[in-house]
């Protein structure tokens, strides 16, 4: 009964608005109060530089803190691809500060690259890499880095940085000694006493949140240092936060705060912690991109301030600053409750060099099989196997595309994960084989919270190996979630994770089958009676690290591990998908991610765009919001308004809360149910746009759902643009995201550019904006000129379906006449191609001659897809002759052809062409 009720009041908990008090703000957090109490000045560290020692690609040197003598040592790396990295530790410390494991977050040591001593005196170190140089001053300490010899970053400019040293509580002092001591002694121990005083201050060795009381037991352990961008007035990154794109000045709200947190029905447009945490940020302007990530798991808050720098404080660089007494700046102030201070600089300077320097450090998205870049079906719950039986046949019955269906907790005997209700779903394997005859996959949720019940094997494994995360008392952590007293494996240990990864083998997750793939939720972890929702910060993991010292990157373990186990089912020859709820900086290597438990409100859909964009750029590629929202009941324009944004996210799926209405496309009325259809074609029409824009985002690590300012970066009016976006760099969209909206403004990037609009071929010059209509049946959504998309435009009920489809090259031209793009394809779901069994096409138009060409030698596959259509828009007139030359069989042939003059559009019919063949098409 106590569980029961348990439940039912967090039932109603989501079933309203955030609880706001149920989530920490700043001034309630001890470490957070302390350093954002920190006022710009004199920082207290100086660099001792007789203890330098320089490498040939790093140095390193001691920091003292002259408040309390307590030293550091200060690691400067050199690294190659134009980065840095600078790490912070204590000296001797009396206990192992906690630094992520590589191979977790980054894939890998970086790779060094030397670095040059030039100059090393009482003032100051300098040493150099290729084009960079940094300035080190020796008191105080701080650091300025240079790219082409103007200003790009300078680390604790502001004197902002603290250390707090692990120590032991002190007791209270015994009674003094009568006896008089000598003069200067007595002033010293006066001097260390008021030190001490100063130091220790409330919420350091115990902090109390609502009825929780964190007990500290090695005190207070933060760390933080503050980073500027001189010369940019625009950031971005730090991924989750449900609000604008260009990160916002924090002087009258909260920092921004990263910690893995179950915000449901989230707030918008504040600072709030939610679900993941990614801790990269970059700063652009019209000259260079640049970046820092900041490689610590603990609970972290940024300050960001913009304002502009005095010469003063930037005495010794005011000489780059050509021309121009003041120069634009940005502050950003870090601060994480534990671990170490690790910082990565990344030079840059375009934003693609950024995006792969980030990409060398944590990975790339896998490249994900084709159904999983398709649209998802999701509610909490489809109640029985005949409930996913109705919704199957009903997508069939009205003509609506989708690959994967989805089943939520309710599945489960009791919330015990990898087990079924079998009175609800009795013969699973049956109801997975006749999905999978149509192309089609079955999703399950697997959370991390294991029910406490001693029939429960999953759990009982793990309690008598010992594999469960601790409380702070040594015993296994006992916690509520969904099937009320639970546990939680402790993930942060790889032979867990080895353990957790064989639990999706078919012997032991009866009832799966190959084609069931899974759904990680609740792995911030959510905790309903713990503080904020989450574990206690004392509980233990691996090797007695706390849970303050690693919490976000506790869900990466969940689904790196999920991943694992659903790769090692068909022995690591099927490509395979996870989503995940919670993350961390390298999520991307394992998972998709979506936004979390949104709103059915049109706000929520105009939020889920930047959102979307912030996850792009921090990596985080395969990701989406839950299409027309998981709380409340959309009315039937928001819905298909969504549906038309959601068709451009990069992960697609519709979600549901149990309490709403059922809200399945074709329960719309008939006027909404089309408009989806059309939106959901549209999707698959453009899946092989797709698949190549995925296997380019694992080869360099770019965002597929970009914003404008990444293709045109000198372009200062897109740089806070985040209500329009570009997929790659040939398809504009901006969807409508008010209500009653028919019209919107569309701004068309590049002054040299043309758009064409996809439907009606319309043109629009570049570098302008527009008002354009938009009736509800209509995307504002564009080709730009000088590309070339490969479409699929035979409908059909899977994307499995459309393996063996022809294809239709949209070749749109430039103002020059010319158009260029490429298509990649493989198998669609498994490894072979990175055994070279893949194929990479380049197709140009230059001088009346379309040509294709295989870019990639290394790269051969056989197929039997082909060129069913061409459609060349932008040309100037009808011509009078096209034939067709096949280096790879028959000779030359003439094809026919249509030409619309109002569109000024060019179709030629069936060249016939197998697409892996070299060809060349000739207009006359």
């Amino acid at each position: 009964m106590l569980q029961l009720l348990f439940c039912l009041s967090y039932f109603v908990i989501l079933s309203s608005a955030v609880s706001r008090e149920n989530f920490k703000t700043c001034e309630q957090s001890g470490f957070c109060k302390r350093n954002r109490a920190m006022q710009p000045g004199q920082s207290p560290y100086i660099a001792l530089v007789d203890s330098l020692q320089v490498q040939a690609n790093s140095l390193n040197i001691q920091l003292l803190n002259k408040n309390n003598n307590v030293r550091l040592k200060l690691e400067v790396f050199g690294l190659q691809d134009n980065m840095f990295r600078v790490k912070i530790n204590e000296l001797s410390p009396i206990k192992e500060r906690y630094e992520i494991p590589v191979g977790d977050s980054l894939i890998e040591e970086p790779k060094l690259h030397n670095i040059n001593l030039s100059q090393k005196d009482k003032d100051k170190v300098v040493f150099t890499m290729d084009s960079n140089k940094v300035v080190m001053s020796v008191e105080p300490f701080r650091m300025d880095i240079y790219s082409n010899e103007d200003p790009v970053i300078s680390i604790n400019a502001q004197g902002l940085m603290k250390f707090e040293h692990y120590r032991k509580k002190e007791e209270a002092p015994p009674a003094e000694n009568e006896e008089e001591k000598p003069e200067g002694e007595e002033k010293k121990e006066e001097e260390n006493a008021a030190e001490t005083k100063t130091e220790e201050e409330p919420d350091m060795w115990e902090e109390t949140f609502k009825t929780f009381t964190d007990s500290k037991p090695h005190g207070p352990s933060s760390v933080g240092i503050d980073v500027s961008f001189p010369g940019f007035e625009d950031v971005y990154g730090i991924p989750e936060h449900a609000d604008t794109m260009a990160l916002k000045t924090t002087k009258t709200t909260d920092p921004y705060r990263l910690f893995n947190l179950d915000v449901f029905e989230y707030e918008l447009y504040n600072p709030m912690a939610l679900y993941g945490a990614v801790p990269l940020m970059y700063a652009h302007n019209e000259m260079r991109t640049v970046g820092i990530f900041w490689h610590n798991a603990a609970e972290t808050w940024i300050d960001i301030s913009s304002n502009t720098a005095d010469k003063s404080v930037f005495s010794h660089i005011a000489d780059f600053v050509k021309g121009n007494n003041e120069i634009p700046q940005t502050d950003t102030h870090w601060f994480s409750e534990s671990g170490v201070i690790d910082i990565f600089i990344l030079l840059g300077p375009t934003p693609s060099n950024v995006f792969k320097q980030y990409a060398r450090l944590t990975g790339t998205t896998p490249l994900p099989p084709l159904y999983s870049i398709a649209y998802h079906q999701c509610r909490w719950n489809y109640n029985d196997q005949d409930d996913v039986k109705s919704v199957d046949a009903n997508f069939d019955k009205y003509d609506l595309p989708y690959d994967v269906i989805w089943l939520d907790i309710e599945h489960t005997d009791g919330k015990k994960y990898f087990t079924w209700a079998h009175e609800k779903f009795p013969h699973p394997e049956e109801m997975i084989k006749n999905l999978s005859v149509k192309g089609r996959k079955l999703v399950t949720i697997v959370d991390p919270h294991l029910k406490r019940e001693d029939g429960y094997s999953v759990y009982t494994d793990a309690r008598d190996k010992g594999y469960l995360v601790k409380n702070k008392d040594g015993n296994d952590y006992d916690g509520w979630c969904w099937p009320g007293s639970s546990s939680w494996p402790d993930f942060t240990n790889a032979e867990v994770r080895e353990w957790w990864t064989g639990k999706f083998s078919l012997s032991e997750y009866k009832g799966s089958t190959p084609d069931l793939i899974v759904w990680n939720d609740m792995n911030e972890p959510s905790v309903f009676n713990g503080p904020e929702i989450t574990f206690h910060k004392d509980v233990k993991h691996m090797n007695g690290f706390e849970n303050r010292d690693l919490h976000n990157i506790y869900g990466l373990y969940v689904h790196q591990a999920t991943m694992e186990g659903l790769l090692r089912r068909s022995g690591g020859k099927e490509r395979s998908f996870v989503l995940t709820r919670a993350f961390f900086a390298g999520s991307q290597r394992h998972s998709a991610v979506w936004t979390g438990d949104n709103i059915g409100e049109w706000s929520h859909l105009k939020v889920s765009i930047p959102m979307v964009l912030s996850l792009n750029l921090a990596g985080i590629t395969f990701s989406g919001a839950d299409v027309g929202g998981f709380f409340k009941n959309p009315e039937h324009e928001l819905i298909t308004r969504w549906y038309q944004t959601g068709v451009f996210y990069p992960f697609l799926r519709a979600h549901a809360h149990l309490d709403t209405k059922r809200r399945e496309p074709y329960l719309l009325p008939e006027e909404h149910m089309n408009i989806i259809r059309e939106a959901l074609r549209l999707r698959y029409s453009l899946l092989p746009y797709w698949y190549t824009l995925f296997y380019q985002a694992e080869q360099d690590g770019l965002p597929i759902f970009r914003p404008l300012w990444v293709d045109y970066p000198k372009n200062k009016e897109v740089f806070r643009m985040d209500d329009q976006f570009l997929l790659g760099s040939s398809i504009l969209a901006k969807p409508i995201t008010d209500q009653g909206t028919t019209n919107t403004n569309v701004y068309f990037p590049g002054r040299h550019d043309i758009w064409y609009d996809i439907e009606t071929y319309e043109v629009y010059d570049g570098g302008v904006t527009k008002n354009v209509a938009a009736p509800l049946d209509k995307i504002p959504v564009y080709q730009k000129g000088g590309s070339i998309i490969p479409r699929k435009l035979r409908p059909r009920r899977s994307s499995s379906l459309m393996y063996q489809d022809p294809f239709t090259l949209i070749v749109c031209l430039d103002q020059q006449g010319s158009a260029k793009g490429e298509l990649y394809l493989d198998d669609y779901h498994t490894f072979q191609y990175r055994n070279g069994e893949y194929l990479l096409r380049e197709f140009t138009f230059n001088n009346n001659n379309l040509s294709s060409k295989n870019i990639d030698p290394t790269g051969q596959f056989n197929t039997r897809e082909w060129i069913e259509k061409i459609i060349i828009v932008g040309y100037p007139k009808n011509p009078l002759n096209i034939s067709i030359k096949n280096f790879s069989g028959e000779n030359s042939k003439r094809l026919d052809h249509k030409y619309n003059s109002e569109e000024k559009s060019l179709t030629i019919r069936k060249p016939g062409v197998n697409i892996a063949d070299v060809w060349t098409i000739t207009i006359e």
